[in-house]
């Protein structure tokens, strides 16, 4: 009230800018949960990756996949490359602007997945994670090292990261 009283603001623009105050500060704690189940490793955003360091990534279709049209097409975006071009990184930067657009994200290496998947003790909990991965899913974002891809043999050397997207409720 103080506010509205040393601006002079008529009492319905004093109500407009609380509630519109009170709508920033929800969708701010939204975007923040769905950060937080997202379980992103590291803060990675396009304005910090280096595309001069890769000259082959094609920073128009990078950016175009940030924008969501393929979860909303329902398309799948596997990144394939050797390790240390920035595979994850990109990964973890499209899956933040794709959650930003609305969309939940799901963020696991490889060997997150396999280890949930191991570690379910019963067919019901087996039957739950999968659900957790598969039910809700309409796209996915995945990176594999080509080197890895390569040396089916060394099973160990395999590195993945997977953002995965999905509509609905957190």
């Amino acid at each position: 009230m103080q506010e509205a009283e040393a601006n002079r603001l008529p009492h319905a623009q004093f109500l407009e800018l609380l509630f519109q105050d009170e709508i920033n500060v929800r969708h701010q704690r939204l975007i923040n949960r769905r950060h937080k189940l997202a379980d992103f490793r590291e803060v990675r955003t396009l304005d910090n990756f280096d595309f001069s360091f890769n000259p082959n990534t094609n920073r128009a279709q990078i950016y175009e996949l940030a924008t969501g049209h393929f979860v909303a097409q329902r398309r799948d975006v596997l990144l394939v490359g050797p390790p240390g071009v920035g595979k994850s990184h990109l990964v973890q930067a499209i899956g933040r602007e794709v959650l930003k657009a609305g969309f939940l994200v799901l963020y696991r290496s490889i060997f997150d997945l396999v280890r949930e998947l191991l570690t379910q003790e019963t067919q019901i909990a087996e039957s739950r994670l999968l659900n957790k991965y598969l039910k809700p899913i309409c796209s996915s974002l995945m990176t594999w090292d080509s080197k890895s891809c390569r040396k089916k043999a060394a099973r160990s050397s395999w590195k993945s990261s997977c953002a995965v997207t999905r509509t609905g409720p957190p």
